[in-house]
This record gives structure tokens, sequence and C-alpha cells, in this order.
């Protein structure tokens, strides 16, 4: 295992810590993190990044059981510098597979365990899931590269025009959820990793992406 002997670092929500950053190799102002929920059940990560093999030491002490992928592209940085196995769905397996060992799929909406759901929302990739956390009174809503921050701004990110109707049949189930807290995979490097909100900021600003997105547009 290699490891620099980063720590993991405290979130304004309880039980949920983050990675160091990373930037991303193709967008020199955008850094991705992983993040690790510390629960009952048992250590879950979320999201690959080279984050998990900077804090490895600090991540494996907490034995995680799990680390989710939210869509395929994650696997572009290889496996993390600890052993732990891998869930993703089933549309998104076979690219992933290609740099990750998955151990796991996901192929319709399903609880991974009474306070964590997995959620298919493709669009972003035809994989695309995103994972709703219950803890504490709180909704944390993992939303990979479906719904991410740009200097503040939540904004989609359209790569496959055949996809555009799922993206959008995907916000439209987005819209309708609980959440409290969003955490996409990827952030502008001027924002934080997370964003608070409520019913009514969190269904005005997806209807803004929908809109977007179903005038044609690629965020």
């Amino acid at each position: 295992m290699t490891s620099t002997g980063a720590v993991l670092l405290d979130t304004s929500v309880d039980g949920l810590k983050v990675t160091p950053s990373a930037r991303l190799p193709y967008q020199a102002d955008v850094v991705v993190r992983s993040f690790v929920l510390d629960r009952p059940h048992g250590t879950v990560i979320v999201y690959n990044s080279p984050g998990i093999t900077a804090a490895a030491t600090a991540i494996e002490a907490l034995r995680p059981t799990r680390l989710l992928i939210n869509h395929a592209h994650e696997a572009m940085y290889g496996p993390p510098g600890l052993d732990v196995p891998v869930l993703v769905h089933e549309r998104d397996r076979a690219e992933t597979a290609r740099a990750l060992p998955v151990a796991q799929i996901v192929d319709g909406r399903q609880w991974i365990d009474d306070d964590l759901e997995a959620i298919p929302t493709p669009g972003h990739t035809a994989g695309t899931t995103c994972y709703r956390w219950t803890h504490d009174g709180r909704r944390v809503l993992f939303t990979g590269d479906a719904v991410w921050i740009e200097h503040g701004a939540w904004k989609a990110v359209v790569l496959d025009p055949g996809l555009r109707d799922d993206y959008v049949a995907s916000l439209e189930l987005i819209r309708g959820l609980d959440v409290d807290v969003l955490v996409p995979w990827g952030t502008t490097d001027d924002g934080p990793p997370l964003a608070l909100t409520d019913r009514a900021d969190f269904r005005s600003r997806i209807d803004a992406i929908i809109g977007r997105v179903r005038a044609g547009g690629t965020r």
C-alpha cells in the first residue's frame, strides 16, 4: 500500500469525512474527492480518486467495506492504495473493470443497507448511479458527475446526446428526492466539496438544470 500519510478531513455533516482533493487531468480548475461514511453498518467510501491512496492509512483504520462508484470515468485513476470491494452499475461495469476489480453490481434502484440507497441515474454515462445516505436526520445525496458544482452553480455534464432523454428522466427522478446535502465527485477549486440545501432550493436548482438540458445544453 502506498500512502502519503494524509489525513481525512471533517465536513459539515457528522460522520462524513473527505479525502484530499486531486485535479482532474483534463480540466485544470476542477478537483475531485472521495468521501468516507462512518456508519454502524460499516465504513463505505464513495467515489474513486487519488485521495483514497493519499489517505489510505487513515481510511484503512476505519475498515472500509465497499467503494461505491458513481460512473465509470472514476476508473481513470486505477485501483486505490487499499483493498476494498468495488460496487458499480451493470451498464458501467465493463469500462470500470478495465482498471478496477468489480466485486458487486447494481442493476436497479436498491437498498445497500437500511440507511444507504443506490439510485440509477443514467445520462452522464449509461450506468451513472447516485447514492443517498440517511444519517442523523439528514439525507445526503452523492451525485457524482450527474450534478456537479461549477463556481457555486449546480450543473449537468451531458457527454452523449443519445443519453439526453435518459438524463432528463434521471434529473426529474432526482428532483423528487428529499435531500439536505448534495455531494458531487467534482467541483471547481473555488468552492466547498458539498452544498447544504433545502426542499425549495434543491428543486429550484434541479429545475434549472432540467431546463438547460431539455433545451439542448450540455451543462
